[in-house]
């Protein structure tokens, strides 16, 4: 049903680490990242009690906190103020950040820990420290030099001149690094609350579907069965989607994408992406396609392809029954430029500024599922042909996503 080799990749090529407990605290799952984090080997933590992974001083207290977490689930960002640490298969610890979500299947809490290996933000800190107490012996020095030689004032200058130098620098670095640390954790918190809403409930839909079609055994039930088969194929449409966001996010940030220009013809490379978006459209939905200029020209297929499925995908979902998608291409002095525009809920002044932007939702689509990945993908794959992407919106009139790339 789910596409596995997806759900696979997702899982074995995290970055992060990523181990699965059940109800009673028992490591149903640790992908790779976890266990190469820990020291073990593969499978080696399967079926062992998630207390194989504390320190020796906190074990006697862990069990009281996982209970209580079970007792009152909640997705939570551990460590915040003081250290966390997580013991390696080497007894060594290991300073860890680790964020909390939960899920229930059939009546059983599992919990979902999400960790982060921060051994180098806490070398970093430790340098600061290190830096900071030669400043002070340094500045001590300095103090004693003034007392002892007053005529050595220029050179007692350019010495403390250096000191704060190198002290800036480093502050400079640190700072540098926890900003980019801070916005780490701010996507993967957002991943953690956005993954736990849109997987639950199409995984939802499929279970109580698939439970439903077992109780329809006579023929006259046919049309109840092909009901819930119909939302199980629909289900596994969207878990796809959302699966296929994330592996060109993985992919994107990787750098393991790069545009391969061959020839095409825009307009029916435009046609055919069109025309398979028909089996997504809502009730007396339609396209208007068109097209001026000379249409040869060269860029990556691929790419230019997903760029459409993205925008032309949005424009439906976000379009109304009957609504008229307008979709216009024109080719001139070797640019395409390309609109999709359509007459759907709009977006906010406020929340246009934040469209290009990972995970995010604008206020009024909050109730229709999407990863908040599109328009950012988008930009990106736009990015890598060399060209611009912009929006035109007004809330409740409609919105226009126009891009230009080059086609020489």
């Amino acid at each position: 049903m789910l596409d596995q080799v997806h759900m696979t990749s997702l899982f074995e090529n995290a970055t992060e680490g990523i181990i699965l407990t059940n109800g009673k605290g028992i490591i149903v799952v640790a992908n790779p990242a976890a266990e190469n984090m820990f020291g073990y080997d593969k499978d080696e933590l399967i079926d062992l009690p998630i207390e194989i992974l504390i320190p020796e001083k906190f074990k006697p207290s862990h069990h009281q906190h996982r209970e209580g977490f079970y007792n009152k689930p909640s997705n939570r960002t551990m460590g915040h103020g003081r250290d966390l640490y997580g013991k390696k298969k080497d007894r060594s610890n290991l300073p860890v950040e680790i964020s909390l979500s939960h899920y229930k299947r059939d009546g059983e809490t599992f919990v979902i820990a999400f960790i982060v290996d921060i051994t180098e933000r806490k070398q970093i800190e430790g340098r600061m420290l290190q830096q900071k107490a030669e400043l002070e012996k340094i500045t001590e020095k300095i103090r004693q030099l003034n007392a002892e030689l007053e005529i050595k004032v220029e050179e007692r200058t350019l010495i403390l001149k250096e000191a704060l130098q190198k002290l800036e620098q480093s502050q400079e670095e640190l700072s540098g690094a926890l900003d980019k640390e801070r916005q780490l954790n701010e996507i993967k918190s957002r991943f953690v609350s956005m993954a736990s809403h849109e997987f639950r409930t199409p995984l939802t839909t499929v279970l109580s579907s698939a439970s439903l079609i077992s109780k329809y055994t006579s023929g006259e039930d046919q049309e109840k069965r092909d009901k819930h088969i119909l939302r199980i194929k629909n289900s596994v449409n969207n878990l796809n989607d959302i699966l296929e966001d994330f592996l060109s996010l993985g992919k994107l940030n990787e750098g393991k994408l790069d545009a391969t220009p061959e020839e095409v013809n825009l307009k029916e490379l435009i046609a055919d992406t069109v025309d398979e978006m028909k089996a997504i459209v809502k009730k007396d939905q339609y396209f208007e396609l068109e097209c001026t200029g000379n249409c040869d020209g060269f860029t990556d297929k691929k790419l230019f392809r997903n760029i459409m499925i993205n925008l032309v995908s949005n424009a439906v979902k976000f379009s109304d029954e009957g609504a008229k998608i307008i979709i216009r291409g024109n080719v001139k002095d070797g640019m395409a430029s390309i609109s999709v525009i359509d007459q759907g809920i709009g977006i906010s002044d406020k929340d246009k500024e934040h469209l290009f932007s990972s995970f995010f939702r604008a206020a009024n689509a909050t109730n229709i599922q999407g990863t908040g990945l599109g328009l950012h993908i988008v930009k990106r794959y736009v990015d890598l042909l060399g060209g611009k992407v912009s929006v035109e919106s007004e809330l409740n009139r409609g919105t226009t996503v126009n891009f230009t790339i080059p086609v020489k």
